[in-house]
């Protein structure tokens, strides 16, 4: 499982022109990728990772500042570009087996007192995000 965990004052995420996710607030977006061989562990890592790490201000985590997360799915992490100029996404796992993981990823954070708002699993999404200073953090289970 990789993450990429962004830092942000407040961030949107909108499909066919309707917000479906937001936070108001300082907070983190999360980018999830799942590979073929992640399962639940990954998961319980992630979600550890993402509320404890001291990433936002004043070296507070998710769960000390009681921040909100946007968690947004992204394949795309797992895009290799090392060869030709066409990157292959052949290590993303496909949708029936990164869905029910990116929604366990989403309530394994709710179940531990995590305000959660959510991509949509698949959609063309449009994320508009500002930036809390340039601070991202790249996370990979590995």
């Amino acid at each position: 499982m990789r993450a990429v965990l962004q830092r942000v004052a407040r961030a949107s995420v909108t499909v066919a022109g309707d917000v479906v996710g937001r936070i108001d607030e300082p907070g983190l977006v999360v980018l999830v990728g799942i590979t073929h061989d992640d399962g639940p562990d990954q998961v319980a890592w992630l979600v550890r990772k993402v509320r404890e790490l001291r990433v936002l201000r004043q070296e507070r985590s998710v769960a000390e500042a009681d921040a909100p997360v946007l968690v947004i799915s992204q394949f795309t992490l797992y895009g290799d570009a090392r060869k030709g100029r066409r990157p292959t996404w052949a290590a993303a796992a496909p949708g029936p087996v990164a869905e029910p993981l990116y929604e366990l990823v989403c309530r394994g954070l709710e179940e531990q007192g995590t305000r959660v708002q959510r991509g949509v699993f698949g959609a063309e999404m449009a994320v508009d995000l500002v930036n809390d200073g340039p601070f991202t953090v790249v996370l990979d289970s590995d």
